[in-house]
């Protein structure tokens, strides 16, 4: 029985292993901003480089098609809906994080039809966030801002974005 047991684990395992993701970066294919190309639905952030304090601190993403078929993706924690969950990291040069001050959605899961937003082939969708709204950014100094819910949204952003906060 043990036998048995040791067996079923080890082909368990190799199956398991053989079906994971070997996901590659996107600069080993000479791509920036974007992931491999079988996937060619992906996400770009931009961001003005300088920022003065008192202003609007205004991320825009961008949300890219390029496959033939019309692509869906879950809209939560992302800038497609209201700043409902942190889905920022917003770290300065010494590394140190961002603090999140914005509303903390529940959710039920699974997610609704209505949770999900469509993206027509060769298509874009583009959004604003206003980053001050939801992270406590006081200081200046230079910062980067990284997408950090592909896991839940589904999409991949290539490069995080920098900017200069400075004082007026």
């Amino acid at each position: 029985m043990k036998r048995t047991t040791n067996f079923l684990l080890i082909l368990l395992t190799s199956i398991m292993a053989s079906c994971g993701a070997h996901p590659e970066s996107a600069q080993e294919n000479g791509q920036v901003d974007k992931p491999l190309a079988k996937k060619e639905f992906y996400g770009k952030m931009t961001i003005k480089d300088t920022i003065k304090i008192g202003q609007p601190v205004q991320l825009e993403f961008k949300l890219y098609n390029g496959t033939d078929t019309t692509a869906k993706f879950l809209k939560w924690q992302t800038p497609f809906e209201p700043l409902l969950s942190k889905y920022l990291d917003i770290k300065d040069e010494q590394g140190n994080e961002v603090p999140y001050i914005g509303a903390m959605a529940k959710r039920i899961m699974p997610p609704p039809a209505d949770a999900y937003l469509k993206v027509s082939p060769k298509d874009s969708l583009s959004a604003k966030v206003d980053i001050l709204k939801g992270y406590a950014l006081e200081k200046t100094g230079k910062y980067t801002v990284t997408f950090s819910s592909s896991e839940m949204s589904g999409i991949t952003v290539g490069s995080p974005v920098t900017f200069n906060y400075v004082s007026r």
